[in-house]
């Protein structure tokens, strides 16, 4: 019966029929090269037009039906991981709202509907991290919420950009104008928008900080939705790229970022951030193949990682559920026999990430360092790509060792179990795809074959990197007692890469340092300094005295009339003398 269902079962059956209907609609498209463009105007007044413009073709419908096949299965999972929140019809209800701004963003080709969701997401996205409600999901919430507002302005400054071409359709102006300098300017200005959504440095801070919201929510912002956005934005944008200084720029920074997030992720002990840290790296991977003009690599390798990210982050939730909400990875440990199922989902998305052959995640991972190295990079890109790369095998596999092997670290006696049947529906969904999707989605994307020519060394040099990393996570994570026990002698170094190179320090406190000192200056000598004195409570001490000496007078009027009186006839006599 209808009225017995859930929100979230409701929600789920909904988003799922129209993942499947959008999917197949994608697949017509992409085969039939078709593509559609709806104008729908709103407003008619007099000369002027208000109208609202879609596109949809290949791109943004399978992008489209991967979202709602992630949110649908989140949802879902969210019935039990959120059963005991009271408000959870709210909570459901927020994610709906952030997937339709998504929605919004992917369909549109104009950049004011494009802010339009953009800020959806931006607004939303700081509902959903301050969920819980304590200090620090308030501090989280503000930091990503800031972060965000950059690109947002951005945004509105490209949108001002785009009054010089007299439509704010960019995909008219986008082959045409390239070469133009407004339109490079543009382009900057998006590749900053797109920078400060997708978290890459210097805006990284705010990504592992909004692992304050509920797993859920990670597992849709971080797999297909907010940080995605930036992304997909530049995909659309990739011509204004092509050649350009801009993407030189994005392609250093991006390949810094992907370096950056593995390095940190080898020091961090809290689970989600592990994850978060993983998604930051990966994202840095599909913004350095988007500065080298693969937009069709970079899409593709969004779609893989979508869904092996989720999953990993519903594995990580049902982990933490069971551990009582302990997310530290050293309170963990043998989750191989006390949850079998969960740590057979957590490996296949760990081996997906990695690029294990012929999950997801092998499928775009490996064409994009076969790419790298089949183009002319120099030296410190070359480097970032496959030195990145081992590092993702080197925190996963210390991630596996400490939370499936060895022996159970409780920090409270409680039997963990399998038998959250609706969380593992949930995840079993996206086992699935993180099996079979990207060979779907690659026989799909890329139906003529290439074949990628490259000598011995290069083309093996994916597959031993990854190993030679993950020995090396194997290794340290097995001598991790002994490295903590003697930490203080490197304590500096293990600090600045645990802590993002200082990026979560620079971006709250350190940013605020200077001008709250400034301010606390300008208030001490100007406010409440000299200005003060002779502004405004200067004019009320004088006020108060010449008060004060009228009021003595009036108290002692007796006194006052006859010395006043006794003075008048002094006067009067001095004068008739005179």
């Amino acid at each position: 019966m209808l009225w017995n269902m859930s929100i979230c079962f409701i929600s789920f059956i909904f988003l799922f029929m129209l993942s499947f209907m959008l999917f197949m609609l994608g697949i017509t498209f992409l085969l039939e090269e078709y593509t559609i463009f709806i104008e729908w105007e709103v407003v008619s007044m007099q000369s002027t037009n208000i109208v609202m413009t879609f596109l949809l073709d290949w791109m943004s419908l399978i992008f489209m039906s991967f979202v709602l096949l992630i949110s649908s299965l989140v949802i879902y999972y969210s019935e039990e991981y959120m059963s005991g929140d009271f408000y959870i019809d709210r909570f459901i209800l927020l994610v709906l709202m952030f997937v339709l701004s998504m929605m919004l963003l992917i369909i549109s080709p104009n950049l004011i509907s494009i802010l339009l969701g953009w800020d959806g997401l931006g607004l939303v996205s700081y509902c959903l991290v301050i969920y819980y409600q304590n200090v620090k999901s308030y501090n989280a919430g503000m930091l990503t919420a800031l972060s965000n507002r950059i690109g947002d302005v951005a945004l509105l400054m490209a949108i001002a950009w785009m009054l010089n071409y007299g439509s704010f359709n960019y995909i008219y102006y986008l082959e045409l104008m390239k070469s133009e300098w407004e339109m490079m300017i543009i382009g900057w200005l998006i590749v900053l928008a797109a920078m400060t959504k997708s978290a890459q440095i210097p805006f990284s801070a705010w990504l592992p900080a909004a692992m304050a919201a509920p797993t859920p929510v990670s597992a849709l912002v971080h797999s297909s939705t907010l940080v995605t956005a930036g992304v997909y934005l530049l995909i659309r944008f990739n011509p204004l790229l092509e050649g350009s200084d801009t993407s030189k720029f994005l392609l250093l920074v991006a390949g810094l970022t992907m370096f950056m997030a593995g390095l940190g992720a080898n020091f961090e002990f809290d689970l989600k951030k592990i994850i978060a840290l993983s998604t930051l790296s990966q994202l840095g991977l599909m913004m350095s193949i988007l500065g080298m003009g693969y937009n069709k690599l970079a899409y593709f390798h969004l779609l893989t990682h979508a869904l092996f990210k989720a999953l990993l982050f519903m594995c990580a939730g049902a982990v933490i559920h069971n551990m009582k909400d302990s997310q530290d990875i050293r309170n963990m440990g043998a989750l191989v026999s006390q949850m079998p199922y969960t740590a057979a989902c957590l490996n296949v998305a760990n081996l997906a990430l990695c690029g294990f052959p012929f999950l997801a995640g092998f499928y775009s991972k490996d064409l994009i360092l076969e790419m790298a190295s089949l183009s002319l990079l120099n030296g410190v890109a070359f480097f970032l790509f496959f030195f990145s790369t081992g590092l993702t095998m080197c925190y996963s596999l210390r991630l596996v060792y400490y939370s499936m092997s060895g022996e159970f670290h409780p920090s409270v006696c409680h039997p963990l179990n399998d038998e959250g049947h609706i969380m593992l529906r949930g995840m079993t969904g996206l086992l699935l795809m993180s099996v079979i999707g990207g060979s779907m989605l690659s026989w799909l994307l890329f139906p003529t074959p290439e074949m990628v020519c490259l000598p011995f060394f290069l083309k093996t040099l994916a597959l031993s990197v990854s190993l030679i990393g993950g020995w090396l996570g194997y290794e340290v994570a097995k001598m991790s007692i002994s490295i903590e026990l003697n930490s203080l002698s490197y304590y500096r170094s293990v600090v600045f890469m645990g802590s993002m190179w200082f990026m979560p320090y620079l971006s709250t406190a350190g940013s605020v340092k200077v001008p709250l000192e400034m301010g606390g200056n300008l208030v001490n000598s100007m406010d409440q300094g000299w200005s003060e004195y002779l502004g405004g409570q200067g004019i009320y001490f004088n006020i108060s005295y010449i008060s004060k000496i009228n009021q003595w007078i009036q108290d002692n009027d007796l006194k006052i009339y006859l010395m006043t009186f006794m003075f008048w006839i002094m006067f009067m006599m001095l004068y008739l003398l005179i």
